[in-house]
Formats: structure tokens, C-alpha cells, sequence
């Protein structure tokens, strides 16, 4: 039997399938930073300070350019991508696990607590995410542990409300009622019946939340109050570059397309998965 070309046909690859990849691409050079960059992200060379990328009168030796200080850019790119990306990535754990696990709390445990979490989420969302951050960092200084936490203390508010009313539908439900005739505990639903309801929706919310939290991470850096010198970061870069936008635009706008790419690749990603969860709901 031969096998026609109308019938020998090749699936077309998806839209969330090629996002994936390309993210997968960059994360991975981040992460492989050490290994791969192609100069000391650090390193000084005044005499090649400023030089154009590759395309512009530039060399390959520096194929994206330099900065006003002669650091090679795609290594600082690189090494950027590793720094914003570990920590908006933690900061959006962080934020995720505590306001899942007051959301839980909140639509089990009873009336009483239910109102004093939301009254609390309530006051969050009132107050200005970049206000208390700045508040954080003048108390409590601008390591990484502390911009982790700030993010994830300033973004934790959605995540307890979209899971408190998912709570408040799931346990209406008659496999939540017989589990408490049984004698499950509030823990025990949570864990085994409440839990395994909400990966779909978290799913979604987490890929498109992640954008916003990378920039907030890159926003408090280019402002000098985020990552500190000489660490690279891509908000750090961008600030660097400030003031040579006219003659250099490189040095600010090659790390700018770096979290461009990175927010539009995570937002493709997200709406993928919630047309995908959609598809199975309606199903």
C-alpha cells in the first residue's frame, strides 16, 4: 500500500506548542549563562565602549554591542534573563502558595474567617503594589530575598480570591458533603478533593500573571531600587541605557526586546491553556 501526498499529511505544529519552545529556548540560555556567555557579563573595556551590534558596523565579537562601559551586551542579556527570571519566578511561588493557601482557608474554614481574609484582601487591593514595595525595600534593604518576598506579598490578593470562590463552589458539591459525613477534616478536603479542582484555573492564571510580576521585578530595577550593580538584570540594563537612547539605542533596547519577547511568549502560552481548559469544560 502507497501512502498518497494527500493523505501522508503533517500535523501543523500549534500556537502553544512553538510558544513553548521558543520560552523553553530562552529560559534555557539563562539558565545555562556560565556556560554559554561569550564574555565575562562584568568585564570593562572602555576602549569599546558603546560599540553598535552586529548589522550596525558592529563585530561578531560582540554581536549584540556594548554599553556605555564597554560590557558585552549579550552576555549581559544572558546572564539578565537568569536574574529576572529567577526572581519573578520565585516571587510568583511565593505570592501563588499564600494566597492558594489563604483562599482554602478562607472557603472552608467558616463565615468569621472568611470576612477577616477578605477584609484584609480587600486592603491590599486598595493599596498601591508599588508604594508598599518601596516601603519594603527602605525598611528593609534591596537583597534578592527581600524583592522575592515583596512580590510576592504585594500579588498574593488575586490568587486568595479566585480560589476562595472556587472553594465556595467545590464544597457545595455532593462528593464534598459525603466526604464530611465520612469525618474527612478540612485538611483532608482540601488536599485531596479541593486541590486537584483548582490546577486548571491556577494553571491559567499563573502564565498570564507572570509577565506582570517580570516586570515589576525589571520596574524596580530600572528605578535602583531593584537588582544592585554590577549584578545584570534586564530592568538594570535598561536603566543603564537611559541616557545614550539617542546615540545608543542598543544598550537599552536589546534587553527591552529580551522581556518583550519574554511577556508576549507567556501571554500566548496563557491564552493557549485557558482556550484549552475552556474546550474541556464545554466538552
Amino acid at each position: 500500500m502507497t501512502m498518497t501526498l494527500e493523505t501522508a499529511t503533517i500535523p501543523k505544529p500549534s500556537r502553544l506548542m512553538l510558544a513553548a519552545l521558543a520560552l523553553g529556548l530562552i529560559i534555557l540560555a539563562g539558565f545555562l549563562a556560565p556556560l554559554i556567555s561569550p564574555h565575562d557579563p562584568d568585564a570593562v573595556d572602555l576602549l569599546n565602549r558603546a560599540a553598535p551590534p552586529v548589522g550596525l558596523g558592529g563585530s561578531w565579537g560582540h554581536a549584540l554591542g556594548t554599553d556605555q562601559i564597554g560590557r558585552d551586551i549579550l552576555s549581559r542579556c544572558l546572564w539578565g534573563i537568569r536574574t529576572s527570571f529567577g526572581i519573578a519566578t520565585l516571587g510568583l511561588v511565593f505570592s501563588a502558595v499564600l494566597g492558594v493557601t489563604l483562599g482554602i482557608i478562607s472557603g472552608l474554614a467558616g463565615a468569621w474567617t472568611d470576612r477577616i481574609i477578605m477584609t484584609v484582601v480587600d486592603v491590599f487591593i486598595s493599596l498601591p503594589n508599588l508604594l508598599l514595595m518601596l516601603c519594603g525595600i527602605a525598611l528593609l534593604g534591596t537583597e534578592t530575598w527581600v524583592l522575592v518576598v515583596l512580590i510576592g506579598f504585594v500579588k498574593w490578593e488575586g490568587y486568595a480570591r479566585l480560589v476562595r470562590g472556587q472553594v465556595l463552589a467545590i464544597r457545595e458539591q455532593g462528593y464534598i458533603e459525603a466526604a464530611r459525613v465520612l469525618g474527612a477534616r478540612n485538611l483532608t478536603i482540601a488536599l485531596r478533593h479541593v486541590l486537584p479542582n483548582l490546577a486548571s484555573p491556577l494553571a491559567v492564571i499563573l502564565t498570564l500573571s507572570f509577565p506582570g510580576v517580570l516586570l515589576m521585578e525589571a520596574g524596580l530595577s530600572f528605578l535602583g531600587v531593584g537588582v544592585q550593580p554590577p549584578v545584570a538584570s534586564l530592568g538594570r540594563m535598561i536603566d543603564d541605557g537611559r541616557n545614550y537612547l539617542v546615540n545608543a539605542w542598543w544598550i537599552s533596547g536589546m534587553p527591552s526586546i529580551v522581556i518583550v519577547a519574554i511577556t508576549l511568549l507567556f501571554q500566548i502560552i496563557g491564552d493557549a491553556i485557558r482556550d484549552r481548559v475552556d474546550e474541556w469544560l464545554d466538552a
